[in-house]
């Protein structure tokens, strides 16, 4: 094998253009599925059903459909139906989305894992619904959940190669797009594959260090 230097010289600059949006859609993927995701499991629990089966209904949907499919449906069906939007912030929305419903079975496992003294105390002491869930329940479920959400972050950046297929050029699609112009193509995926390890083993010491402070 002739491993070419200037080949990734001259694919560095891609390299970090990829690499910024790459982060650009894990941030805001892993924003979008953690707050969705608590808004699933609260609707869930609420007594009505005409709530709770919708619900059920389009997060099992969505969690068993793949989420290279609904990156297809929302990047060429929605326009059909006048909803168009950039192909950037379409991957984020699907992946936010398709990952939301994985989030939610978390944040519920969390919330069932919270004792029943606490409930009956937040109950004796006469403390509104919301109060009870903000400062109750709540925070002693996601201190729980910290290092299932961790592993889902990680699952979510590994997942990010697929909105090449909608044209976002993070790093995959930039390596492709260099090794079809510049007919290098083993110089260019090197890199990226170290670059998913290295991201991913930060990814990962960043959230141990998370859980230690708050998992009690």
């Amino acid at each position: 094998m002739n491993w070419d230097w200037n080949a990734v010289a001259d694919f560095m600059p891609h390299f970090w253009d990829g690499l910024l949006v790459t982060l650009e859609i894990l941030v805001l993927g892993s924003l979008i599925s953690f707050v969705l995701g608590l808004v699933w499991a609260l609707l869930s629990r609420l007594p009505s059903r005409w709530v709770r089966w919708p619900v059920g209904a389009v997060t099992e949907f969505v969690r068993n459909t793949p989420l290279l499919v609904q990156l297809f449906f929302l990047f060429y069906v929605l326009p059909e139906w006048g909803l168009t939007f950039s192909a950037l912030t379409t991957g984020v929305i699907g992946i936010g989305l398709h990952y939301s419903t994985y989030t939610m079975q978390v944040y519920r496992a969390g919330i069932e894992a919270v004792p029943a003294g606490q409930w009956e105390a937040a109950t004796a002491l006469n403390l509104p619904r919301l109060r009870t869930w903000t400062a109750v329940i709540l925070p002693q479920a996601v201190r729980r959940v910290v290092p299932a959400l961790g592993n889902y972050v990680i699952s979510m950046l590994k997942d990010t190669p697929l909105l090449m297929a909608i044209t976002v050029l993070e790093m995959l699609g930039e390596a492709r797009l260099f090794s079809q112009q510049n007919f290098h193509f083993t110089e260019p995926l090197t890199v990226i594959g170290v670059a998913f390890v290295v991201i991913s083993y930060l990814a990962s010491l960043l959230l141990r260090t998370l859980e230690r402070r708050l998992v009690p």
